[in-house]
């Protein structure tokens, strides 16, 4: 099992960030740590770098990074959901932030976590960052979910073309023994598509297991409130940075910075998105899919409160 992580575009975010040494920086998501160290190295003693992630482990590895390195810089770990921006910045009293990352692609140290974020062991179906919460799993949902939902989830979040039979599969199979395990949700999937699509490069359950996630820990709300919050506390002349790895959060953010830019809120610094050079995505081929996006602020930003962030709760139906 692969326990260790390539950051992508990692280079390119943070030059088109222009950290200054003494800006106030968040990463949000700390993940394999990548960023996060190549951003402290870039802060003086009177900068401050605020690490976010919801996983404890990642925390433990922000941690291990600013060991191996000798600075002064005041460095915050907030082991909480990017999405909480606002209340964290406020107990830690930092009123604005100079440049803010977002990366949204997910460790690789996730697929050994045993978790159920991969198809490929047996593992318990839980699929969460964090501590799982009561009836907050991968599980709960999947054998509680009216089918429509369930094919809802795998066509909107995993463009699933199978979504409907999957989802009927999965229910039949849910009232002869309870899904708890990848394995068990694997085989409903195998059974509720054609066994053709079987023997494609691409495995079967990629896509439903890519939307359970998402629903699970409900990331594309996350986003909205998380990018929103960080819009909201820039400063002039901040810049945010978003690197995407699917359609759909892609277009979340790019129009959320449209429309800040279009309210006079600040600049696209990049018109068209960022994405790897050939050279890194043959190298990591989960770079192949990422677009990095840029916003410039010009004034202080429209507050959270008054962006869209519709919520994709799909617990909101329980």
């Amino acid at each position: 099992m692969e326990t260790s992580h390539e950051s992508v575009l990692l280079q390119e975010a943070v030059v088109h960030l222009n950290i200054k040494p003494t800006d106030t920086v968040v990463d949000a998501t700390i993940g394999g740590a990548g960023h996060f160290s190549a951003m402290l190295e870039h802060l003086d003693a009177r900068g401050t770098l605020i690490g976010f992630d919801a996983d404890g482990d990642a925390i433990e590895r922000g941690k291990a990074a600013l060991a191996d390195i000798s600075t002064r810089t005041r460095v915050e770990f907030a082991h909480d959901n990017f999405r909480n921006i606002i209340p964290v910045l406020d107990g830690l009293s930092i009123p604005t932030i100079d440049k803010a990352l977002f990366d949204l692609g997910w460790s690789s140290f996730h697929l050994s976590s045993g978790r159920g974020f991969s198809f490929k062991a047996s593992e318990p179906l839980l699929m969460t960052y964090g501590e799982p919460e009561q009836g907050k799993t991968a599980a709960d949902l999947v054998n509680s979910a009216p089918e429509e939902t369930l094919a809802d989830i795998f066509f909107t979040y995993g463009e699933e073309r199978f979504a409907r039979p999957i989802a009927r599969s999965i229910v039949r199979a849910r009232k002869q023994a309870t899904i708890l395990t990848t394995d068990d949700l694997v085989a409903a999937v195998l059974a509720g598509t054609p066994v053709w699509y079987h023997h494609r490069k691409l495995h079967p359950a990629t896509k439903v297991f890519q939307a359970l996630r998402i629903a699970v820990n409900d990331e594309l709300g996350a986003l909205r409130e998380g990018l929103g919050g960080a819009m909201e506390r820039l400063s002039i002349g901040g810049r945010i940075a978003v690197i995407t790895f699917h359609s759909i959060e892609d277009r979340i953010v790019k129009t959320m910075f449209r429309d800040a830019a279009h309210a006079g809120h600040g600049v696209l610094i990049t018109r068209k998105p960022i994405i790897p050079s050939s050279r890194e995505a043959t190298r990591n081929p989960r770079a192949r899919s990422a677009k990095l996006r840029i916003f410039e602020a010009a004034r202080m930003a429209t507050p959270a409160s008054k962006v869209s962030i519709r919520s994709n709760n799909i617990y909101s139906y329980l």
